[in-house]
């Protein structure tokens, strides 16, 4: 995992608030933190964290460990996690869904606040509709940070879901509202 700038200690701007993504994946997740000020939106950075080989508890382990990194360095004030979609396979559904909750509980751990948002609603909100393919999103991402390249696919997709919050919570949609906060995790 290789954060893609230095830490900034200082904010880009005044009482704006950063936003990690995730998007889990028990070999890649994707991570990308944003910095909201009002209706302004800023790209901080963003990377994989590849768990490597082993055991499932070792991969997990790696992966809680790079986010926890990832929230150190970076400092978001608030976390948004792509909802796993139910796969074919019933196997690859369950190790996705564990490197999901590895992301949830390093993210709690660190007492942010957690929103949950599928994949069919980041495409729309950053798209405009949900069948878009990967690389829409990336150009889109590209467009809406201001980006002189589209990040890689995992990486996109993490800002994808960080931009899906930031609409949200501006538009008062997608954050709170109709949830109710328990252990850290909006339900």
């Amino acid at each position: 995992m290789m954060p893609a700038a230095p830490p900034d200690a200082s904010r880009l701007t005044p009482h704006a608030s950063r936003i990690l993504g995730i998007d889990p994946g028990l070999r890649l997740t994707g991570f990308g933190v944003i910095e909201q000020s009002g209706q302004k939106l800023a790209y901080v950075a963003s990377g994989v964290i590849r768990s490597g080989e082993g055991s499932l508890p070792q991969r997990l382990g790696v992966l809680f460990a790079g986010i926890n990194e990832v929230i150190a360095t970076w400092q978001p004030d608030t976390c948004a996690v792509e909802i796993v979609f139910v796969n074919v396979n019933p196997q690859s559904t369950l190790l996705l869904g564990q490197a999901r909750g590895t992301a949830i509980c390093a993210a709690v751990s660190n007492e942010l606040i957690v929103a949950e948002y599928t994949a069919l609603q980041i495409k729309q909100a950053v798209v405009g509709h949900g069948k878009a393919a990967k690389e829409q999103v990336q150009e889109m991402v590209k467009r809406l940070l201001g980006l002189p390249v589209a990040p890689k696919a995992d990486a996109a997709d993490a800002l994808a879901c960080a931009i899906t919050h930031a609409h949200g919570s501006r538009l008062g949609a997608h954050s709170t509202a109709g949830y109710r906060v328990k252990g850290g995790r909006l339900v």
